[in-house]
């Protein structure tokens, strides 16, 4: 008895569609490192990319990727050159930490489901490389989040939908060490508030709030 050709056709184009699901986007998060290209496997996929920058989500296959990055505009002396796994149904942020010359790749992984409770949830995610550990205080002075250290990602926190503003502290100070004023949190979403730049020398300390992909 003969299969059917066109049912086993159909059958290898939906696994190749789950194998294109995973969605990843780049975040420049290294104070010191100039602007940057990013290939993957030798191939451009983001160009000219600065300091506290993200891309666009890029839709990828999952699977291994040789990750190189140089200062933009050229491709001698990688100033990170590594493998990276993208899982399938995955969403990621690839952040740039580190200072030079020891900039590494941190995969951060974002939620698949959609939010639908109805409320704004936000986690926070300390990229400084030399900060001490941080905290996130609201408007109301509740601490949100505590003690979080470098490469740190804490859980989210959930809050009716509205604008914000948030401090963040160093952990067991009453110093601000960065604010995010005025931001519009939207129901049904999920967001990362982002700590970057360093406590001396080569940038000032930063935060970044930034939704994630619904």
């Amino acid at each position: 008895m003969y299969g059917n050709p066109y049912a086993s056709m159909m059958a290898q184009c939906y696994m190749m569609q789950r194998k294109m699901n995973s969605n990843i986007r780049f975040f420049h998060a290294s104070p010191d490192a100039p602007a940057v290209d990013v290939y993957a496997n030798d191939n451009i996929v983001i160009k000219n990319i600065s300091f506290k920058e993200l891309s666009s989500y890029l839709p990828v296959p999952t699977g291994n990727y040789n990750v190189k990055i140089y200062p933009a505009g050229t491709k001698t002396d990688a100033i990170v050159d590594t493998m990276v796994y993208i899982p399938e149904r995955s969403v990621y942020t690839i952040a740039a930490v580190g200072k030079m010359p020891d900039i590494s790749l941190y995969p951060i992984q974002e939620p698949i489901s959609q939010n639908k409770s109805g409320v704004a949830c936000v986690r926070f995610i300390n990229l400084s490389p030399d900060a001490s550990a941080m905290g996130v205080i609201f408007p109301d002075d509740s601490v949100v989040f505590s003690d979080v250290p470098f490469k740190g990602i804490s859980s989210y926190t959930c809050t009716q939908p509205g604008t914000y503003s948030f401090k963040i502290t160093s952990s067991g100070a009453s110093d601000t060490a960065a604010t995010v004023s005025d931001a519009p949190l939207d129901a049904n979403a999920f967001y990362t508030l982002y700590m970057v730049g360093t406590s001396e020398g080569i940038s000032e300390l930063d935060s970044i709030l930034v939704s994630e992909l619904r």
